[in-house]
């Protein structure tokens, strides 16, 4: 087996576990529930945090000083 070959079939594995998981939780209410709310709290951490570090970043590059 060549290594091309090896990776494209962990490749597929891996996504037909991600399948296989997605369609469980979206199947069990109290898993979909956990989900979404896991989702929520990302979401609400991530996203201003990565804004925030944007609009450093741009001030930065723009030289102005505070």
């Amino acid at each position: 087996m060549t290594r091309d070959r090896a990776h494209t079939i962990a490749n597929v594995m891996i996504a037909s576990a991600g399948v296989a998981a997605a369609y469980v939780v979206l199947r069990t209410p109290p898993l979909r529930r956990l989900a979404f709310q896991a989702v929520r709290v990302w979401l609400g951490a991530s996203v201003p945090a990565y804004l925030a570090a944007e609009t450093r970043r741009a001030w930065v590059q723009s030289g102005r000083t505070a």
